[in-house]
């Protein structure tokens, strides 16, 4: 048998030094690859090769998107954000629009957000939106405001008032569904770049393949046409890892002649192939931990008033956790307080009660404050918990603040889920927070803040382990492990190479080539 290639000279994380491809897939290792006749070979001049990282939360077109936004994840200062929106609005023309992301009120000296009349003198006689790191907040200037209909606030969200009872510009949650007149929908053309964008840099990071949180609607989603951008992009090959779209649960309707609770033609979770499928349904139960608007059983510190909220009310939310799992769709919900965990569990187990389901692999996005108690139902549920490893790096102030020292050790666990028995995957929430694997590897690790103190370090894992949540983990939270994930004869030629072993010397690797379906994709300069 002739091969398409072997790649040779290698260090496999399976103990092999070779791999052989045929038709985008691997069909020998180690001496049996090195054996065979190929069409060509190719030496990795000893590097390490891992399977293809694959992302088990992240949002590939808005961080695509964002990339051309005013970046202000390094601001410090109120006025240092202010600075940066004056700096872009003096390229534009007037009334133009200035979009700036990635703001966090927690890094900026006194902890306050910015507000519309600062935003108004930066920008005179412009439209200025920030997008606040987490998602869950935005902030508008005056002439922004002025065109939003402020007597309907959507329920799930809440219009910021200062203390002459004006707004402040600040948009939390669903009140940020405000703005969709003035911005919604992304036409597809700039999804396609956002997509193309993103998956450049993805392929220069070892990611083979993502899971898109949200799509279609809601707060994430782009437009209703979404999944044809999708497609689209993958048309002109420029969808370059492989891609499973969660879609919002505000898009899914009743379906006539008993088909069910979902998109139009009985579409569910499945559908597509190996580059492009249509994953879980996702659901919003509550908001931010960092943006202290997460729903908590009792209050964030030092603010006896604020226990955060729901995004939808609890028996909508569970009456859709229902229909969806009725009707045979993967469910993943939003849930990061610890009331909001406590809601959505109890939703799973009674649509689980009514309706049995052996292999559901049904999730918790974020999964952020996990007591004992519900950390042992969860596992007794065969539920995922999908939390984000980097959130302790850059999030880690933020979110210790919110808690206070007694329920850190609660916060973004990942130790506790694999001693309960839960497969663990891996994720970024990109473009909350950098979505380098190799960062959250060593975050997953070491769990220490960017000060370099130590966040529950309890829950760190092994280098072994963090890895394997970073590939066979996060394939198997959506039904993928039969051909991702691992290296091994049969499944797709995802890998990437790396120069050094991260399971012993994760901060020294960086990613020399990454190949999906067999052919390197990307190769470091």
């Amino acid at each position: 048998m002739q091969v398409d290639a072997v790649y040779e000279n290698a260090r496999l994380v399976t103990g092999d030094t070779a791999l052989a491809v045929l038709h985008g897939r691997i069909v020998a290792l180690g001496d049996d690859a090195r054996e065979l006749s190929a069409r060509r070979r190719v030496d990795l001049g000893g590097g390490f090769v891992a399977p293809g990282f694959h992302d088990a939360h992240n949002h590939m077109a808005w961080f695509g998107m964002g990339l051309d936004d005013v970046p202000l994840s390094d601001c410090r200062t109120v006025d240092e954000v202010y600075d940066a929106v004056a700096r872009r609005a003096a390229e534009l023309p007037a009334g133009s629009w200035v979009v700036g992301s990635g703001y966090d009120q927690n890094k900026l000296a006194g902890g306050e957000h910015p507000d519309r009349h600062g935003l108004d003198r930066a920008a005179p006689g412009m439209l200025v939106r920030l997008k606040h790191t987490s998602g869950h907040m935005t902030l508008v200037n005056s002439a922004v405001l002025d065109q939003l209909d402020l007597e309907n606030v959507p329920v799930g969200g809440d219009v910021v008032l200062s203390s002459d009872g004006s707004p402040t510009g600040l948009l939390r949650e669903q009140a940020q569904l405000l703005l969709r007149p003035l911005t919604y929908p992304t036409p597809l053309e700039s999804v396609i770049r956002g997509l193309d964008r993103a998956s450049q840099q993805y392929l220069s990071e070892g990611i083979t393949s993502v899971q898109e949180a949200g799509i279609g609607g809601g707060l994430v989603g782009e437009t209703p046409a979404e999944l044809a951008a999708y497609q689209l992009a993958r048309e002109r090959g420029v969808l370059r890892v492989r891609s499973t779209v969660m879609v919002a649960a505000s898009v899914l309707h009743d379906l006539p002649d008993g088909a069910g609770f979902g998109l139009d033609l009985g579409l569910r979770t499945g559908l597509g192939d190996e580059w492009l499928r249509i994953g879980p349904m996702k659901l919003f139960a509550d908001g931010s931990l960092v943006g202290r608007t997460c729903a908590m059983h009792e209050p964030f510190d030092g603010e006896p008033d604020n226990r955060g909220y729901f995004q939808v009310p609890e028996d909508e939310l569970a009456r859709t956790i229902r229909q969806a799992h009725d009707a045979g769709w993967q469910i993943a919900t939003h849930a990061i307080g610890d009331r909001a965990i406590t809601v959505v569990l109890d939703a799973y187990e009674a649509a689980l009660a009514a309706t049995p389901r052996a292999d559901h692999r049904h999730r918790i996005e974020h999964c952020a404050v996990l007591p004992p108690a519900e950390l042992t139902r969860l596992a007794s549920l065969g539920l995922i918990a999908s939390p984000q490893g980097r959130f302790v790096n850059e999030l880690g102030d933020g979110m210790r603040a919110a808690l206070g020292e007694a329920r850190v050790p609660w916060c973004y666990r990942l130790r506790s889920l694999l001693d309960a028995g839960c497969v663990l995957p891996a994720s970024s929430d990109r473009p909350v927070v950098d979505g380098a694997p190799l960062l959250g590897l060593a975050d997953m690790v070491h769990r220490q803040m960017s000060t370099g103190e130590p966040f529950s370090v309890e829950e760190a894992l092994t280098p072994a382990e963090a890895l394997r949540a970073y590939t066979y983990g996060s394939a198997y939270a959506t039904f993928a492990e039969s051909y991702l994930g691992t290296l091994e004869p049969g499944k797709l030629a995802d890998f990437v190479v790396l120069s050094a072993d991260p399971l012993s010397t994760v901060e020294e690797a960086r990613v020399l080539g990454t190949a999906v379906g067999g052919e390197l994709r990307y190769e470091a300069g």
